[in-house]
């Protein structure tokens, strides 16, 4: 014996939009035994050639859940290996506390140059199709190892005595325009470390916190990492490095006694602090500070203990910047 019934028939796929084709039909099936499927064994081309067991009335489309095809999971993206050609510079010669031994580094000038090369001849059509996150990674990594290269172009640093005197014999503001006359080709185009901050960090990707991950060469500065960054663990890595420069005394501290709050001059807003101000700007606490400071106290927030965060919401403090140690972060005097 045979009935007829109206079946909704939801075709499904990978390349299927929210408009999918429904259509009702007219059928005739005979009554039949349906084994229900063990959980996560059907796939969408069974759902087309499954029979349906009669019912005597039309199914709403609404109260059928549509089938998820497999295709439709989001794809882990794949791990960018450019990144680990810095892995062996770095772990050689950079020690677990941010010292660089410039000394050997400096016999090794011509690997540092063939790496250079390699930032250089990445295709660009090939860094386009990279993650967010692995091009931040890469300009990280850029900035750092063109940090090193320029530190060992000019190892032992060549100190005036006059400068010396206000500087120290191993500050690396002897070393001219580090910033902005040295400059790297990556890619086939020209950039100076200045550029690189601005265009990519300030800038394209609006990502402050990588001005805690590059290396300003120095004592008071956030350790250079020992390994590279990455991009599908770019997050955990910058968190984590800004955690640590913030617990040490040379990113932040209180001084309860004096009612004082010391921060980096990094944070300074004529330094970096007003490019923290875009993605941490707040107006409802810290209410009587500059727009800078409101949004370095924010972000500082995130990362240090509760009884801290709370002694910056409502207590009564002066903030202050803590001095710039620019002597050379070398390991080969230690």
């Amino acid at each position: 014996m045979s009935a007829s019934i109206a079946v909704a028939i939801i075709v499904a796929g990978c390349s299927q939009t929210e408009s999918e084709i429904v259509e009702t039909i007219k059928v005739e099936i005979p009554q039949i035994e349906v084994v229900t499927p063990e959980p996560n064994e059907t796939t969408p081309e069974q759902v087309e050639q499954r029979q349906i067991e009669p019912e005597e009335a039309i199914v709403p489309v609404e109260a059928i859940e549509p089938v998820k095809a497999e295709s439709e999971k989001p794809k882990p993206q794949p791990r960018v290996s450019f990144h680990d050609k810095c892995a062996a510079i770095l772990k050689e010669f950079v020690n677990d506390d941010g010292a660089v031994d410039y000394s050997n580094l400096r016999r090794k000038r011509l690997e540092l140059k063939q790496l250079l090369q390699e930032f250089d001849e990445l295709e660009p059509s090939e860094y386009k199709a990279w993650p967010r996150e692995d091009k931040i990674a890469f300009w990280i990594n850029v900035y750092n190892i063109q940090m090193l290269n320029v530190i060992v172009e000019n190892y032992p640093i060549n100190a005036s005595r006059v400068l010396s005197f206000f500087w120290g014999p191993y500050s690396i503001r002897h070393i001219k325009g580090i910033w902005t006359d040295y400059k790297v080709m990556i890619m086939d185009e020209e950039f100076t470390l200045r550029e690189i901050e601005r265009r990519f960090f300030q800038r394209e990707f609006n990502e402050p916190r990588a001005f805690l991950a590059i290396t300003y060469a120095s004592m008071s500065g956030p350790r250079l990492h020992n390994e590279p960054y990455h991009g599908y663990k770019l997050e955990e890595q910058l968190n984590d490095q800004v955690r640590q420069f913030l617990s040490s005394a040379d990113g932040f501290r209180i001084d309860k006694d004096e009612q004082t709050v010391y921060l980096s001059a990094i944070f300074e807003p004529t330094w970096h602090g007003d490019e923290f101000v875009k993605k941490f700007r707040i107006n409802r606490k810290f209410k009587e500070r500059a727009p800078e400071t409101r949004a370095v106290l924010n972000f500082v927030s995130r990362y240090i203990p509760k009884q801290d965060v709370s002694f910056l919401e409502v207590e009564n403090y002066t903030v202050k910047y803590i001095k710039y140690d620019w002597t050379l972060n070398d390991g080969s005097r230690r």
